[in-house]
């Protein structure tokens, strides 16, 4: 059976984008079709300054989400990131195959690296090396299939890279995996700027739904959606972005295609009105039962704490078959080794 990783990050609240994205596919599609494994990512979050206690708070508040979304523990293995060694282990030997060049090309931590130095603060060295982090991830499960958001496709194909560049080297130990993504949607962008996308983490609050959001707080936010110039609604994502946007919102809400749902409207007014109503219900039921699961706290933590153990199971025999392919001597092979002072 296809094995499917991906995880999320507790570094803001989860968004309509995240959602949209990622985590609706995980619950309609990928854990009935997939031997899936899906991770709160609470190790990336260190990567630059951070509020430990938030970060906690933020990663049960994923796991929460996670399952309100959908995501069933008899179908699929939900875990938090640092509950299983093996991601750290492994991280630290591809570290050992990755290069400096390969860490300093990737696009995000160019962004992220600028936007700390602008704010006065220092740039983490794990800034740099999260996305072998990220590729130990992935090659720890032999995943097959990451399903991703367009913003992460070149971390999946370090991960590729770096798989197939162990395997040469050292012998076959990991499954090269591949990225895949939705056909719409798998980008939703800022309301009030449609040319970054809806980032968890991004201080534009006004342009980010969030899966939390009261649904008169969603009503305002789509209301006030930045559009662009002229009054035809049409569907044309380098002419007119902040329709495209809207569009593929409504699309993904409805299971519509964006380009025949711009003929269905001859103004932005009643666009925004019809994707704002489609995103409150969409976000109903998940808002619902993130409710219910809040009430029963020992529920979420018996989910992380099988799915960590189940994960560890999965991921231990890949990381153990890489540390002896690279040349680390197993553990407890020590008191067979005579040594010689």
């Amino acid at each position: 059976m296809t094995r499917v990783f991906s995880g999320v990050k507790p570094t803001g609240h989860l968004t309509l984008g995240n959602y949209l994205g990622a985590m609706q596919r995980w619950a309609a599609a990928d854990q009935h079709q997939a031997d899936a494994l899906f991770c709160v990512v609470d190790l990336h979050a260190l990567t630059v300054d951070h509020d430990p206690a938030r970060v906690r708070r933020l990663s049960r508040q994923a796991a929460t989400l996670l399952l309100a979304s959908g995501l069933d523990p008899e179908l699929c293995t939900v875990f938090v990131q640092s509950h299983v060694d093996e991601h750290a282990r492994l991280s630290y030997v591809l570290e050992c195959v990755a290069t400096d060049g390969e860490m300093r090309r990737m696009i995000q931590y160019k962004e992220k690296a600028a936007r700390e130095r602008v704010r006065g603060g220092s740039v983490r060295l794990s800034l740099l090396t999260y996305p072998v982090l990220m590729a130990a991830d992935i090659l720890a499960y032999g995943a097959d299939q990451v399903p991703v958001g367009e913003d992460q496709r070149q971390h999946v194909e370090l991960a590729r890279d770096l798989a197939v560049r162990f395997n040469q080297r050292y012998g076959h130990a990991f499954v090269v995996p591949r990225a895949t993504a939705p056909q719409v949607a798998a980008r939703v962008m800022n309301l009030q700027d449609p040319a970054s996308k809806m980032g968890k983490s991004d201080d534009s609050g006004p342009g980010i739904v969030y899966l939390l959001d009261e649904p008169d707080v969603v009503r305002k936010k789509v209301m006030r959606a930045v559009t662009d110039s002229g009054r035809e609604v049409v569907y044309d994502r380098d002419a007119r972005p902040g329709l495209a946007n809207l569009l593929e919102i409504l699309a993904a809400c409805t299971g519509g295609n964006p380009s025949e749902l711009s003929g269905a409207y001859t103004s932005y007014g009643a666009l925004k009105k019809d994707t704002a109503e489609a995103v409150v219900e969409l976000l109903r039921p998940v808002q619902d039962r993130h409710r219910e699961l809040c009430a029963d706290p020992g529920y979420v933590e018996g989910v992380l704490r099988d799915g960590a153990r189940k994960a560890r199971a999965m991921a231990r025999p890949t990381v153990d078959a890489a540390y002896r392919a690279i040349g680390l001597l197993p553990a407890g092979a020590g008191a067979e080794v005579p040594v010689t002072v």
